[in-house]
């Protein structure tokens, strides 16, 4: 596990380098926007290419921790509390040394959290929850050979899943679908949540950044960045994927970048879509 998180973990280093050297203008294409109303399934926005699978990335955070909460790993969003040790994953700065909980898990994407979740899981329980919810290509068996999928399948490895079927599995979500408990559903929705945005709408969600390959190499001048979630106002809930891929090396993250474009652009989007639905 170490060797596997410390290439990944200088690679982060050299793309924290290369920001200094990366002009102001953003470079990055959209492969993918979708929203869907969460009721019926209607397609409110599609734009791009949103069928082809890809590293889930951090997004995956949302199936760990409804299997967390599911499996009693995890108990509310201040419990449990876990400390860092030597050798985990520290690419992430700061925050990731702290003792963490569920809601800094979430809030600063702490894969070292979601490790420990997975491995109190086992590979077998991980796989099975996986598969119930037929999330993606469902393979969380890691690199070929090395028996890594509880330390990251998720990540730049073998798990892949397309735009479309992340808004499948939003809806799931949303409507209760899936095999876990009320509380699981109630406290993974408590973690998600962003807070208000325009137009009356409450945000929830999960951003990722990847890269393309199944190695857990990062390649920062091509990551993808991923948001995904749901919003909601007045009892009505809108469930969406947005994917994009940098062209270069930039900053902030490609999956923050993807976050805060959609979010912007997302409740003007719905109401579009609606006022041709008339």
């Amino acid at each position: 596990m170490k060797s596997c998180f410390t290439r990944r973990a200088a690679a982060f280093l050299a793309l924290s380098a290369a920001f200094v050297a990366v002009a102001a203008p953003v470079q990055a294409r959209t492969i993918c926007t979708l929203a869907a109303d969460a009721a019926d399934g209607r397609v409110l926005v599609e734009q791009g290419a949103c069928g082809d699978r890809y590293t889930p990335a951090s997004t995956f955070k949302i199936a760990i921790s409804l299997m967390g909460f599911d499996a009693g790993i995890l108990k509310d969003e201040n419990t449990p509390v876990w400390n860092f040790q030597p050798g985990y994953p520290d690419w992430g700065g700061e925050e990731w040394h702290k003792p963490a909980t569920p809601a800094r898990w979430i809030k600063y994407s702490i894969v070292w959290y979601s490790q420990q979740v997975a491995e109190r899981l086992g590979q077998a329980r991980f796989q099975e929850y996986t598969s119930k919810f037929h999330f993606g290509n469902e393979d969380v068996s890691g690199e070929p050979g090395k028996h890594n999928g509880l330390q990251g399948a998720w990540i730049i490895s073998s798990l892949r899943v397309s735009p479309r079927e992340q808004v499948d599995f939003m809806r799931k979500i949303v409507n209760r679908r899936l095999p876990v408990s009320a509380h699981a559903y109630d406290m993974t929705a408590r973690i998600l949540d962003l807070g208000p945005i325009a137009d009356g709408w409450r945000l929830y969600g999960k951003t990722g950044t990847g890269s393309p390959g199944s190695d857990g190499h990062y390649d920062p001048s091509r990551a993808y960045g991923w948001f995904v979630g749901w919003m909601e106002k007045d009892g009505r809930k809108v469930v969406f994927a947005r994917l994009i891929q940098d062209e270069k090396a930039m900053t902030p993250s490609a999956g923050m970048r993807a976050r805060g474009s959609l979010a912007e652009a997302l409740p003007g989007l719905v109401a579009a879509a609606d006022g041709r639905g008339k």
